[in-house]
């Protein structure tokens, strides 16, 4: 293959083989899966997704912002490869392996502030998000939890209690987690508080305390859940000053905070964690997603200060898996000696182009981001603010078909979340393609 044999469709998608694919697969696989688009991948490489048909795609949407390296990159799989020559698995509640101790001892020195962190290893952000839940009742002896409107955390049973995304996520599945509370995120495009003001007047903050006036105790809340970015809700960037306020609330309170950073973490803003950009330090971060380029790993890093359980309080069997420890060591190397610094790099080009976008298409709302973590919001009248899911869907289905992977995110958001090996001509490809379209369909 040419370095830069990509995109290319050489068969109209889905092929006769990801037809197959496809068929078999929806003849035996739950009916829960979305399933976005009939992409059946074969391999990657770098930027480059291939499927069964040959089709070569560029790829901005890295597995929900997973392959944070790129696909096959040479030092995650030599790494993959030599811990598997080893040992595929031994339990790290019960015993212990290299690898385990050193990934918990490098994560706990990245997490951000002063104080010293200890890390529990997870098989993702949601097992995360179910430690910390745990962790934060039983450190503070309290219940509640506070989370926001928009938020995703997960599907298991704690986590989609403080889930607030989609309706369909909670749609038959109660009795959920009790004494969770739901208030508004700091989404300055659509706040209720300040949407058309010239400022941020953190209305979005004054609200807690009214709850806590009004509704809820605060000496009964162990801890409030937010995404620093939040994803799923849309890729909404807090105004500054959101999360110092938070914190604030937080320590006049005793409350924890708790960073979720499984989306946004592990360099993809531009630093190793999005709550720096504030100068946050969390109580709890969490962390997942591009931590192993696509290992099934997650972390959740406390202050050693509120690491009070016992010995067997908690465990998990396959948390922490030798194989993906070696993923996220390399993929720490990796970030930190230079993808975190083009992440930054390349997102001001993403942002400086997505701008210019909108300044040429009515139907683009509002665009905010920090390094590759880009949302384009989609709107049928910027007067209106009007949300267009439809537009999104439309999008997103034909860039597919031309060679460009992307997902939406929110009721009528586009994210734009690529590996961060990207490079120059890949954001001007994918930014090109978007403009081409939007031509055609907007």
């Amino acid at each position: 293959m040419a370095a830069r044999d990509y995109p290319k469709i050489v068969v109209p998608p889905p092929g006769p083989r990801a037809q197959e694919v496809v068929a078999r697969d929806a003849e035996w696989t739950s009916t829960c899966y979305i399933k976005e688009y009939p992409l059946v991948v074969a391999r990657g490489s770098g930027v480059m997704v291939e499927d069964v048909d040959g089709n070569r795609y560029l790829d901005f949407m890295a597995g929900i912002a997973v392959s944070s390296t790129g696909y096959g990159h040479p030092k995650v799989v030599a790494a993959v490869k030599d811990a598997a020559d080893r040992f595929l698995h031994i339990c790290g509640s019960d015993f212990y392996y290299e690898g385990m101790a050193t990934l918990c001892e490098r994560l706990a020195k990245l997490a951000p502030g002063e104080s010293k962190k200890r890390v529990f290893l997870t098989n993702s952000g949601t097992e995360a998000v179910e430690a910390a839940i745990k962790l934060a009742r039983h450190s503070t002896r309290r219940t509640a939890i506070i989370a926001f409107r928009g938020a995703f955390h997960g599907r298991t049973t704690g986590a989609v209690s403080l889930t607030s995304s989609k309706a369909r996520q909670h749609a038959g599945f109660g009795p959920l987690l009790p004494d969770v509370h739901h208030v508004p995120f700091a989404y300055r495009y659509r706040c209720q508080f300040c949407a058309d003001e010239p400022a941020c007047n953190l209305g979005c903050v004054d609200v807690i305390e009214e709850l806590f006036t009004r509704h809820l105790d605060p000496h009964d809340v162990a801890a409030i859940f937010v995404e620093p970015i939040q994803g799923e809700g849309g890729y909404i960037v807090p105004p500054p000053g959101y999360l110092p306020s938070l914190r604030a609330l937080c320590d006049r309170h005793g409350i924890l905070l708790v960073a979720d950073e499984v989306q946004c973490g592990v360099g993809r803003t531009g630093k190793m964690f999005a709550c720096e950009h504030e100068g946050v330090e969390p109580d709890i971060v969490l962390t997942a997603k591009g931590l192993g380029s696509g290992m099934p790993i997650g972390a959740m890093i406390a202050k050693e200060s509120i690491t009070t359980w016992a010995s067997g309080s908690h465990g998990s069997t396959f948390g922490g898996n030798p194989v993906c420890c070696a993923a996220a060591l390399a993929t720490l190397d990796l970030v930190e000696g230079g993808l975190m610094a083009n992440a930054a790099r390349q997102g001001e080009r993403l942002m400086t182009a997505a701008c210019r976008l909108m300044a040429k298409h009515d139907c683009i709302g509002d665009v905010r981001g920090r390094g590759l973590m880009v949302g384009m919001e989609f709107v049928r009248s910027r007067e209106t603010r009007e949300p267009a899911p439809e537009l999104v869907q439309e999008l997103v289905q034909r860039s597919f078909r031309q060679g460009l992977l992307l997902l939406g995110a929110g009721k009528s958001s586009l994210r734009l979340a690529p590996p961060l090996v990207i490079d120059d001509r890949d954001v001007d490809t994918a930014l090109g393609m978007i403009d081409a379209t939007l031509g055609e369909i907007a």
